[in-house]
């Protein structure tokens, strides 16, 4: 893989050396997550835009999630990605999920995702301590979801090993629902997610807390990067009040990406924002202010040469 990957950047530096002309026979890719989800859409529309702006032969590929994502960006299988910031901590220094430090780089924090505990809201399971001896689907295998849903549970002493996990994607841990196969399922996302945003409307839900100790709790053992939130009243038909934590999303790049490529894929990124937003919402939220704050993952040269110049 490293070998096809390493080829795959020699033909993107190519691509990238002349500036905005890019090469017709390379087919880029952004690894999604998904259908049912944001990074999907998100980069379905980025997808497009590039291709019309930029000129070149641009997809956005099915995948796993974050912790998949991070694994194509890094190969060179895919040419951007998105990640939580959570899993892409994990990717640099090569802890949790990655047996060794990957090679990439970060092009924006996009937005921020939520945790979502999805139950039904007739469920009788009112706290996430309930969900011991459960099934709970905790995100598909190679997703960051599960990084943050076993790191939850942890943090409220929930028994893991009690727990049966089926290792379902998104789309598939609505169908389980809906069907009575499992009693909830964890979801990491923008707001709102398209998927569980159908759910509500096919069948009432409910959304679990996660108290701020616990926050604090799964911070102090992960560099700090969840925030304490709630969910706005009347999200998916819900009207009552719950807190949960958030986690920045990053949009990643291999470390030897072309800068020239990458500098054009942050303006676009910026310069689309309100089209992709008719696709996927939270893109409007994208702010160049806040988009620079990606440590500890260092910006891509390229994408800190759009931010150097956007500011004369």
């Amino acid at each position: 893989m490293r070998v096809v990957g390493i080829a795959l950047l020699a033909l993107l530096g190519l691509a990238g050396c002349s500036g905005a002309s890019y090469s017709d026979d390379v087919r880029y890719r952004i690894a999604g997550g998904g259908p049912s989800g944001l990074y999907y859409n998100y980069g379905a529309g980025l997808a497009e835009v590039l291709q019309r702006e930029l000129g070149i032969d641009i997809e956005v590929i099915e995948t796993e999630g974050s912790v998949d994502n991070l694994l194509r960006v890094d190969s060179g299988e895919a040419i951007l990605g998105f990640a939580q910031g959570d899993t892409a901590v994990d990717a640099i220094a090569g802890e949790g999920a990655f047996d060794e430090p990957l090679s990439v780089k970060a092009v924006a924090r996009v937005y921020d995702e939520y945790v979502h505990i999805v139950v039904p809201a007739e469920s009788e399971l009112e706290h996430v301590s309930d969900l011991e001896g459960r099934r709970v689907s905790l995100g598909a295998q190679g997703s960051g979801v599960q990084v943050i849903a076993t790191r939850v549970l942890h943090a409220f002493g929930v028994d893991l090993g009690s727990i049966e996990n089926p290792e379902l994607a998104l789309s598939e841990s609505i169908d389980a629902l809906q069907s009575g196969e499992i009693d909830g399922f964890f979801w990491v996302g923008g707001l709102p997610t398209p998927g569980v945003e159908a759910l509500a409307e096919e069948m009432p839900l409910r959304l679990l807390s996660i108290d701020p100790d616990t926050v604090e709790r799964v911070n102090s053992a992960h560099v700090g990067v969840y925030r304490l939130a709630e969910f706005p009243v009347g999200v998916y038909g819900i009207e009552a009040s719950t807190v949960t934590m958030t986690v920045p999303n990053y949009l990643i790049t291999s470390a030897g990406a072309p800068d020239a490529l990458i500098r054009d894929v942050t303006r676009e990124l910026f310069d689309s924002r309100t089209e992709i937003a008719g696709r996927v919402s939270v893109a409007e939220l994208l702010d160049r202010r806040q988009a620079i704050f990606t440590g500890p993952m260092e910006l891509h040269p390229g994408a800190a040469e759009f931010y150097r110049r956007a500011r004369r």
